[in-house]
C-alpha cells in the first residue's frame, strides 16, 4: 500500500474543500484513497447514524469507535469543523460529518471498519 500524505502545503482540496494538511491525510487503500488522521495515518469513518454536526456514538460505540478529538487549541477552518460531545472532549468533523477510527484498523491505510453494519464508512476522497 502505497501512502501519499498530504504534508508540506498549508491546505489541500479533500472531498471538494480546504482542509488543514496538519489534520488530515490521505492514503491509497484496497477500497481507493481514503481520508486519514495526518499523526497517526489510520483511516476515518463516519458513522450513518449521526445527525449532521451530531455524533450519537457513545459508551461501547465509542469503545470500538473512537473520535477523532480536537485539542482545545484546533480551530475549524472550512469543511473541518468541530463540535462538543456529551463527554466534554471535542471532535473532527468533514462537512458536517463526526470523524471516528475503527478499533479493528490495526496499520496506516487499513479500511477494515468500511461497511461494518452497514453504517460506518471509510471517508473516500
Amino acid at each position: 500500500m502505497t501512502r501519499t500524505f498530504i504534508a508540506a502545503i498549508a491546505a489541500t482540496t479533500v472531498l471538494g474543500a480546504a482542509v488543514s494538511a496538519q489534520t488530515l491525510g490521505a492514503v491509497n487503500s484496497e477500497i481507493g484513497k481514503v481520508i486519514v488522521s495526518a499523526k497517526t495515518g489510520m483511516t476515518l469513518y463516519t458513522f450513518r447514524k449521526d445527525a449532521k454536526n451530531t455524533s450519537n456514538c457513545y459508551n461501547d460505540c465509542a469503545q470500538a469507535w473512537p473520535p477523532f478529538t480536537a485539542a482545545a487549541s484546533a480551530e475549524a477552518k472550512g469543511a473541518l469543523g468541530i463540535i462538543g460531545r456529551k463527554d466534554g472532549t471535542r471532535q473532527w468533523t468533514l462537512n458536517g460529518q463526526p470523524l471516528y477510527f475503527w478499533a479493528g484498523d490495526a496499520k496506516r491505510g487499513d479500511v477494515t471498519g468500511d461497511g461494518v453494519g452497514g453504517v460506518w464508512d471509510a471517508v473516500r476522497n
